[in-house]
């Protein structure tokens, strides 16, 4: 299948590891140009260097990191068709064990910032319209245990998302969220910790058994992100393994 990506241009935010960078794979793979930002400069300059994109360093806590990532964009490849906005795990925690701080700054990085790179993107789209897609996490649709931060605001942003949908839609603008379960990142190996015991405990509730690759994750968001997907918005799509049980 062509997915009509020959072209077009992408900013992916959290570019550098996991899930970012294997969406930006897919993408460079099929044609697209990509922007990649993450906070590590060393790390977003080697993916970029690896993939043959522009790799920006920057934080979406700032309120400046927006407008940077889309004014390159534009400078290196005179256009901008979407993103994948893709914000690193809040700390876990249980609910009433986070403090004030925490929350504040879980708030300001994953929720807020993630709302001013949509409103960014939108303002940069061309004529035709875009895609934007969100990388969630399966607590939009239940709980996940020990990361009270995340399961707070991912279902906020879910909403966002669905709203952007039916606000966006006039205009061609297409936004999606995908809601990533087990995928074999450093954030995953992190929760784990290092006895594999523990993991291969956990992957016997996921019905395929397993942990999902980020390369699955990452063909998935560039089809989503894709004008082959260009009837689909406001939707959430797990890329779990079959492990939410919820329709």
């Amino acid at each position: 299948m062509d997915l009509g990506l020959a072209g077009k241009v992408f900013v992916v935010t959290g570019g550098s590891r996991g899930l970012g960078l294997a969406t930006a794979t897919v993408l460079v793979s099929e044609g697209a140009r990509v922007v990649l930002a993450a906070r590590d400069p060393e790390g977003v300059r080697a993916a970029a260097d690896r993939l043959g994109a522009v790799g920006v360093a920057a934080d979406l806590a700032d309120p400046a990191t927006p407008g940077r990532l889309v004014g390159a964009a534009r400078e290196a490849y005179g256009r901008l068709d979407g993103a994948l906005i893709s914000v690193g795990g809040p700390p876990p925690g249980p609910a009433l064990g986070l403090t004030d701080e925490q929350w504040r700054s879980a708030f300001d990085s994953v929720f807020l910032g993630a709302v001013r790179m949509c409103r960014a993107v939108v303002e940069a789209l061309p004529e035709e319209g875009g895609s934007l897609v969100l990388v969630l996490s399966t607590s939009v649709k239940a709980p996940v245990g020990g990361l009270a931060a995340s399961n707070g605001l991912r279902p906020g942003l879910a909403m966002l998302a669905k709203t952007m949908a039916d606000e966006l839609g006039p205009r061609g603008v297409r936004v999606n969220g995908l809601l990533p379960g087990r995928i074999a990142t450093d954030r995953l190996a992190e929760l784990d910790g290092p006895d594999p015991a523990v993991r291969a405990r956990i992957e016997q509730s996921v019905p395929l058994r397993r942990s999902g690759e980020p390369a699955e994750f990452g063909r998935v968001a560039a089809f989503v992100l894709s004008p082959a997907a260009s009837f689909m918005t406001g939707v959430m799509v797990p890329v779990d393994g079959g492990s939410t049980r919820a329709l």
